[in-house]
């Protein structure tokens, strides 16, 4: 019963969240200076979050198409792991 609860309070905070990850317009990339390490690691860090509002929204994203290149992919597989590790401690 308390993984359940467990479950359905992380699906609870994802729908939640889940509105605050957005995509970027192209046009902003173009204009905007790409983003670096730590949006990499933001975005890695709520890719639970991003992944269940893409699923229902055309307009979210999970990895930031204007990006600086191996700085952001750092920081995201870091967030990425963490955030990881985060829900698998959760859930035990």
């Amino acid at each position: 019963m308390k993984k359940l609860n467990v479950f359905m309070g992380i699906v609870l905070v994802a729908i939640l969240f889940s509105s605050c990850a957005g995509a970027i317009p192209i046009e902003d990339c173009v204009i905007n200076t790409p983003s670096g390490f730590w949006f990499g690691l933001w975005n890695g860090l709520t890719i639970e979050f991003s992944f269940i509002g893409s699923l229902f929204s055309g307009d979210i994203v999970i990895y930031d198409v204007n990006n600086s290149g191996g700085w952001y992919d750092f920081g995201f597989i870091i967030g990425l792991g963490s955030s990881t590790a985060i829900v698998k401690f959760l859930c035990n």
